[in-house]
């Protein structure tokens, strides 16, 4: 029997519910069994209504189920195994002389788990490929166990825009209209000077208020260079006047600049002469 990619994950809890209302919306509810007849556990003594078998396969929670057992009233529950939860209606209630219990491990620590689980009403009847693992009220449960398979998160698509849609890195079309999604980037805000020296700007470009931390003490004052600097020799320079050149060393420019300001201690230490009050 091939099984399809929905059978090949593993069963991660079983449970009882009463109906499709209280079944929980992962859980998937047995309501038939393999040969047809309803699946509703009402045959016990006292039950005042009938409920279901449900398993899940979500593995949201990281767990699943390694193997599935029925056990009587007086079996002890087998180590690392729990009863399994119960989904139902306030006044209705599970048969307790047996009892279904799972074990439930990480998904990361088996190879093998219970994949499918199923019904039947006839204890004639086999199931090829699962396992019998006993009656309850006249139902017998069958299990599947084998190599699972865990789905590969897919990544969610990115909702791309019609003008993005249409940007390619290979060749360039014509401009698009201007729309509010695709309007020019704006040039960046540089400083008022100029970029050349020949061109001047005009009163109302330095004065514009727009921004005013982008305005300095320089903006609007002409660059020009003093008459000196700009003559040029005609001719090379003699190596005398090379030679006329001294290098000062940091010593030489403390000596010459240094200034003791004794004048200004002196006027200092004056004191101020007393102004006789008025009587």
């Amino acid at each position: 029997m091939s099984l399809s990619s929905s059978s090949s994950r593993p069963v991660t809890a079983v449970g009882w519910t009463s109906s499709g209302t209280t079944c929980p919306g992962h859980f998937t509810l047995i309501s038939m069994t393999e040969d047809g007849a309803s699946a509703s556990f009402t045959r016990g003594f006292g039950l005042k209504s009938g409920y279901y078998l449900c398993y899940s396969k979500d593995l949201s929670g990281g767990m699943v189920v390694s193997d599935v057992q029925v056990i009587s009233d007086k079996e002890t529950i087998p180590h690392g195994y729990c009863y399994v939860p119960e989904f139902m209606d306030s006044k209705a209630s599970v048969w307790k002389k047996k009892r279904v219990c799972v074990r439930i491990v990480p998904v990361d620590s088996v190879t093998t788990a219970v994949l499918d689980i199923r019904l039947t009403a006839k204890s004639k009847m086999m199931l090829q490929q699962y396992t019998c693992l006993g009656d309850m009220l006249g139902y017998v449960l069958w299990c599947m166990k084998g190599p699972f398979s865990t789905p590969v998160p897919q990544a969610k698509p990115r909702h791309i825009s019609f003008d993005m849609g249409k940007i390619s890195l290979d060749s360039t079309g014509p401009p698009l209209p201007l729309r509010p999604s695709n309007q020019p980037a704006a040039a960046p805000r540089i400083s008022r000077r100029r970029s050349n020296l020949d061109e001047k700007e005009t009163p109302e470009s330095v004065c514009d208020g727009s921004n005013i931390y982008g305005i300095t003490a320089m903006d609007g004052v002409p660059f020009a260079l003093h008459p000196k600097f700009e003559m040029r020799p005609s001719g090379t320079v003699s190596t005398q006047v090379l030679d006329d050149i001294r290098i000062k060393s940091l010593q030489d420019i403390e000596n010459e600049y240094n200034y003791t300001f004794a004048i200004e201690e002196l006027a200092a230490k004056r004191s101020c002469p007393s102004v006789p009050s008025l009587s």
